[in-house]
């Protein structure tokens, strides 16, 4: 939709709130949620086909929180500034903006970088890896699923969710990829206090795995 050649970006949501996982765990950051992914559909019903099963986000449609359709990186730029000023107020502090999904990739590419950049915001992603990532992007964390190619095979930092019973998707299937930090994260669901066990057993066995709990739903954050 749009102009010839404007590209229109579906945000599902962006909101601010403190970064709760791996590396950058506790740094402020508009949070831009991307609608869609290449591995789920998001529905319910499609669940059990899908390749990743175990996802717990809305990433449907462009109805949350400061959600919607813009037309061209000028416009999805203004409006990430927009949310990060109603939250930070004018401070003159280089902002951060994650971006994620579903899956970003699918919709983020050079010119909405370099439209965040010029607002004076670092730019990191959280992707599957099933999709190449943008040169120019400031943080990369790819997180692997089961059964999905991973084609990122290098960045900052790779953050596996743990446990995942296929074989495909175990530590050792990563640790020889070109990431500067290697994260397990406790799978969340109804064993999660098994989880956590697991990966924290595993992560003092292999000590270039290192634990990244989810902080922000540990104290209240979105």
């Amino acid at each position: 939709a749009g102009a010839p050649g404007v590209k229109t970006y579906s945000v599902k949501e962006a909101y601010v709130t403190l970064q709760g996982e791996g590396a950058q765990t506790g740094r402020a950051a508009v949070f831009l949620r991307f609608a869609g992914c290449n591995l789920w559909t998001g529905l319910e019903r499609d669940r059990p086909r899908a390749v990743c099963q175990f996802c717990d986000t809305d990433f449907v449609g462009t109805d949350g929180e400061n959600g919607g359709k813009f037309k061209g990186a000028e416009a999805l730029a203004d409006h990430v500034a927009l949310v990060w000023r109603e939250t930070s107020g004018d401070t003159g502090q280089k902002g951060y903006v994650v971006c994620t999904g579903g899956e970003p990739l699918l919709q983020l590419d050079e010119e909405a970088i370099a439209a965040l950049h010029a607002r004076g915001f670092d730019v990191g992603v959280e992707t599957n890896g099933t999709l190449p990532a943008p040169e120019s992007l400031d943080w990369v964390c790819v997180s692997p699923k089961a059964n999905a190619e991973v084609v990122q095979t290098r960045g900052n930092e790779l953050k596996l969710v743990y446990p995942q019973d296929e074989p495909e998707a175990q530590p050792e299937r990563y640790a020889a990829l070109q990431f500067d930090h290697f994260f397990l994260q406790p799978k969340d669901d109804n064993r999660q206090a098994d989880n956590i066990a697991a990966a924290a057993a595993y992560c003092m066995k292999h000590p270039e795995w290192r634990l990244s709990l989810q902080t922000h739903k540990l104290i209240g954050l979105p």
